[in-house]
């Protein structure tokens, strides 16, 4: 089997193939898949990750989740960790880790998760590649699953672009999937 270092590099490439009206169609078909998703519609709080260069674009789900009165809230690396920090529609976010927009980082502003509000919570995922199981290679630095390893029942949604999928992928104890895949 393919070592996920190599699949990583593969499948990453392809993403940043992909034309412009390839990206625009499949954005289009993620984000309205995820507006009509019943864990969207019953959440009050989402987190999301700011896209950042050749990722599925979480902008459409973002407004529409700023204009439906939800909250907001976007990862921030801090060391070996993540955390989530609730955004406002006009917040400046700096560049951070990996040159990726992170909110400022405000302890008031850290999302705490009650295990007995799950129903009222959404997470979107990034990834570089997934398969039909729901594994899922990220970036190579953990930062999900760590986050992930202590909220088995927090509602998450891995989304992408097509050709993310692959036919399998190898997973460890420590690989956190997703409970669901979505990629067009």
């Amino acid at each position: 089997m393919e070592s996920k270092e190599k699949m990583r590099k593969r499948i990453l490439e392809r993403r940043d193939a992909l034309t412009p009206a390839e990206r625009m169609r499949s954005e289009i078909l993620v984000t309205e898949r995820i507006l009509g998703h019943q864990w969207y519609y019953k959440a009050g709080e989402i987190l999301l990750f700011a896209s950042c260069g050749s990722e599925i674009s979480t902008r459409g789900i973002m407004e529409d989740a700023f204009m439906s009165g939800k909250q907001v809230y976007l990862p921030k690396v801090e060391g070996e960790t993540m955390q989530f920090y609730r955004i406002a529609p006009d917040e400046l976010l700096r560049k951070g880790y990996g040159g990726i927009l992170e909110p400022s980082g405000e302890k008031e502003k850290r999302f705490c998760y009650d295990k007995n509000r799950r129903d009222a919570i959404l997470m979107l995922m990034p990834g570089a590649a997934f398969d039909p199981m729901r594994n899922r290679i990220g970036y190579g630095k953990g930062f999900y699953d760590r986050y992930l390893a202590d909220k088995p029942d927090l509602h998450t949604i891995a989304i992408g672009f097509d050709c993310q999928m692959v036919a399998q992928i190898e997973s460890c104890t420590t690989d956190i999937k997703p409970m669901q895949v979505i990629c067009l």
